[in-house]
C-alpha cells in the first residue's frame, strides 16, 4: 500500500466515524452534560495552532473532553507564489478523528463545502480551490490526486452542519444571515445530509455562509434550537474573538493572536464565563 494509499484509507475511515458519531441526530451533534468541549475558530491550514490544540486537549487522558474542528482548507500563504498546503491540516484532523473517533468532530463550513461542490472562491487575489488541488499534487503525487481529491471529498461530505450543548449552546460554522431568516427552516440539522443540501438555494449554504446577524435573528434561532447563546468562526477577527449583542461569540483560530475556547458541559454558563475561558493558542507551550 502506497502513502497515498493510506491517506485515503484514513480519510475515508474518518468519514465513516464522522457519520456513525454516536453523538450525531441527523446532521446535528448533541453533546452530554458532563466533560469538556473545546470549540475552535476557521483555522485555514494553520498546523501550528493544530498542535497546540492537540497538546491541550490531551485527548488519551481525558476521554470526556471533545473537541470540534471546522473550517481547516485554503490557507492563504504570504505570497502568491508560495504553495497552498492546507489539505496536510485536513489529513491530519482526519487521522486525529481516527485516533479518537468519540471525542473529535468536524462541522460543515463555507470553504469546505466550496471545495466539495467546485465552487471557486477568490481569496487574497488567489482561487482557492485550484491551489488547494495543485497543492495535493505536490503533497502526494501528481498520479494519486484523483485519489486524494476523492477521498476528501467523502471526508467533508461527512460533516455534520452544527452542535448543540445541554448548557444551550448552538455551535456552528456561522448563521444565516438576516434577510433569509424567513427562508431559513432551523430544523434542518436534525436531519441527515442531502445531495439539495450542497446547492446554493439550501439550507445549509445560507448557514454557513451568512454573515449579517441581527438581535431579532439571534432571538428567532435562539427559541428554535433552545440556545441562549451561539459560537461561530467564518468572520475574520485579529484579536481572535469578538461578542455581538451579548449572545453571539465570534472565535478565529486561523492566525497567530487565534484563540479556542474550553466549555464546561456540566454547568450553566453565560457569555462572560464564556469570555473568560477563552484560551490563546500562544499560551499553550
Amino acid at each position: 500500500m502506497t502513502d497515498a494509499d493510506t491517506i485515503a484509507e484514513t480519510l475515508r475511515l474518518a468519514a465513516r466515524y464522522n457519520r456513525d458519531d454516536p453523538l450525531r441526530r441527523g446532521s446535528l451533534l448533541e453533546f452530554p452534560n458532563y466533560g469538556q468541549l473545546v470549540m475552535t475558530g476557521d483555522m485555514h491550514g494553520h498546523e501550528r495552532n493544530l498542535d497546540k490544540l492537540i497538546k491541550f486537549c490531551h485527548l488519551e487522558r481525558y476521554p470526556v473532553r471533545h473537541v470540534i474542528l471546522h473550517e481547516l482548507v485554503h490557507a492563504e500563504p504570504e505570497r502568491l507564489s508560495q504553495p497552498e498546503f492546507s489539505a496536510r491540516l485536513l489529513v491530519r484532523a482526519a487521522e486525529w478523528k481516527v485516533e479518537f473517533p468519540d471525542q473529535v468532530h468536524f462541522l460543515q463550513s463555507n470553504h469546505e463545502l466550496a471545495q466539495l461542490t467546485g465552487q471557486e472562491i477568490t481569496k487574497g487575489g488567489r482561487t482557492v480551490i485550484q491551489d488547494f488541488n495543485e497543492g495535493v499534487a505536490q503533497l502526494y503525487g501528481r498520479e494519486n490526486t484523483g485519489e486524494i481529491l476523492g477521498s476528501i471529498g467523502e471526508f467533508i461530505a461527512s460533516f455534520p452542519y452544527a452542535a448543540r450543548t445541554p448548557n444551550r449552546i448552538f455551535l456552528s460554522h456561522s448563521l444565516p444571515d438576516a434577510g433569509d431568516l424567513d427562508l431559513f427552516d432551523p430544523t434542518f440539522v436534525t436531519r441527515p445530509p442531502s445531495p439539495h443540501d450542497r446547492k446554493e438555494d439550501s439550507d445549509l449554504y445560507r448557514l454557513v455562509w451568512g454573515r449579517d446577524h441581527t438581535p431579532e435573528l439571534l432571538n428567532r434561532l435562539a427559541e428554535a434550537y433552545k440556545a441562549d447563546y451561539f459560537i461561530v468562526g467564518h468572520q475574520p477577527q485579529e484579536t481572535g474573538w469578538f461578542v455581538q449583542f451579548d449572545r453571539l461569540l465570534i472565535l478565529a483560530s486561523d492566525h497567530n493572536h487565534g484563540v479556542f475556547l474550553p466549555i464546561d458541559l456540566s454547568k450553566p454558563t453565560d457569555m462572560s464565563q464564556l469570555v473568560a475561558r477563552i484560551r490563546p493558542f500562544v499560551s499553550v507551550m
